[in-house]
């Protein structure tokens, strides 16, 4: 294990949990890659320059930047507290930016409007900037449509007028992606994939999941519900707090494999279930990155799977190379190794050896499945298939308790009745809350730490 530390930055860390011994003829290889960021601090990198005038062009920075998308859409009118509980959820998030970090307010609805500080530009958070973009929320209302795509587009422009190394956006929604088609709003998540991270939150229950968790998912942010927008304060507050909270941006899981081996697929684990595998780009001859944002003081899970070559009993190879790195900026030199670490594959005639599952591996593959179950019951219930839904949901009691995920469980049995969870006997309930259900599946991806 190596570790890499720089003033005012996290010293990481990268752990590989495996068992690496196959059978003869074996040629898969499974890994649970531990990267850990410590050290970090709250103090966001190289201190930005302040400025009294919010039309002041920032300066560039290699601090933080953050972009606050309210849906200001015509169903935000109902009921009426839901528009005036977003503007003090805005307003909280905006107290909570560290003075200095770069910061502006959009509108959204079908179109974007930049409402603060409303010249195309990042304003400087201090004292009076926060009064300021305070003020300007007290004249947001409520009318038009959605489109998602518009807000995170003009998102994009806005941290491009300044230097900020850090980008973060945070995006609130109550409604459906009506005002756009859905190839739009995916054109506009690719543009902006890479170039900023994205918490993205639906309030009440009539938003769609898979849009918002879509938003998350390529902006590698998360995704939640706030059934009711009383909640939002609190929620925007933690989300601030988190995002203040980073201090390196554009990390990346970099490996490396010998000649004829092949990665088959890499996914972040833990806090939370994604596929990364598709999002690979090539970093040289048999190596490539797969990106994990931003990071903070913070510990997070890989699966990385890998197919190797056959060999003889007795016989030993490095599988994988595992590095973390920061990419250097295009022509301006080699990546930035932070820490790294090695997958071993060795073939032995040792049955007991050879067929034993990795606890992290066993424990985080059950995990995924757990995931993947939970949204194909959801979908079943949703088509009308009962007995598909009974069984897919019951399965999912059963990895939720054999795993230890409390929280999972608990949003389970507001969905099924549980009738033995060590079996996943269950029955569908025949009234579900749709805020239960949404919750369900919006929370669906997020998985608990394996017990080292």
């Amino acid at each position: 294990m190596a570790n890499f530390s720089k003033s005012q930055q996290p010293q990481f860390s990268v752990d590989v949990y495996q068992n690496a011994y196959l059978p003869e003829g074996g040629r898969e290889v499974n890994a649970i890659v531990t990267v850990t960021a410590i050290g970090g601090g709250t103090t966001g990198g190289v201190p930005l320059a302040r400025s009294a005038d919010a039309s002041a062009a920032p300066a560039p920075a290699s601090g933080g930047a953050v972009v606050l998308m309210v849906d200001c859409s015509g169903s935000m009118e109902y009921p009426p507290t839901k528009m005036r509980n977003a503007r003090d959820a805005t307003a909280a998030a905006i107290d909570t930016l560290r003075d200095g970090t770069l910061f502006a307010v959009v509108a959204g609805t079908h179109v974007a409007k930049d409402v603060y500080p409303g010249n195309g530009r990042l304003a400087t958070a201090d004292h009076l900037t926060k009064a300021q973009a305070k003020k300007a929320l007290r004249g947001l209302g409520a009318g038009g449509g959605t489109a998602i795509g518009t807000w995170l587009r003009l998102a994009d422009r806005l941290f491009d007028t300044a230097g900020a190394g850090l980008r973060h956006g945070i995006l609130l929604t109550d409604g459906r992606n009506e005002h756009e088609a859905p190839e739009d709003l995916r054109a506009a998540l690719d543009a902006c994939a890479g170039r900023f991270t994205c918490d993205a939150r639906g309030v009440g229950t009539d938003w769609e999941v898979k849009e918002v968790t879509a938003v998350a998912s390529a902006l590698l942010g998360t995704a939640d519900i706030v059934a009711d927008p009383a909640g939002l304060a609190a929620d925007f507050t933690r989300m601030m707090e988190n995002a203040m909270g980073k201090e390196v941006a554009d990390v990346a899981l970099r490996l490396w494999t010998p000649v004829d081996t092949e990665i088959l697929f890499v996914k972040q684990v833990a806090p939370a279930v994604a596929d990364l595998s598709g999002r690979r780009t090539e970093a040289g001859p048999r190596a490539g990155d797969y990106p994990t944002g931003s990071w903070g003081d913070e510990s997070r899970d890989y699966h990385v799977c890998v197919r190797v070559p056959q060999a003889r009993i007795g016989q030993e190879m490095l599988a994988a190379r595992v590095s973390l790195v920061l990419p250097a900026p295009s022509g301006e030199g080699a990546a930035q190794t932070l820490a790294q670490g090695l997958v071993r594959a060795v073939w032995t005639d040792d049955m007991v050896a050879s067929t034993a599952m990795n606890p992290q591996v066993a424990h985080y593959t059950g995990q995924a499945e757990l995931a993947r179950v939970i949204q194909q019951g959801l979908d079943a219930r949703k088509a009308g298939d009962l007995d598909g839904a009974t069984a897919k949901l019951g399965r999912a009691v059963q990895l939720a308790s054999a795993s230890g995920n409390e929280d999972t469980a608990k949003l389970l049995s507001k969905v099924v009745d549980v009738v033995d969870a060590a079996t996943g006997t269950v029955r569908l309930k025949a009234k579900v809350a749709e805020a239960d259900e949404m919750t369900l599946e919006t929370r669906s991806t997020k998985t608990v730490r394996v017990k080292k």
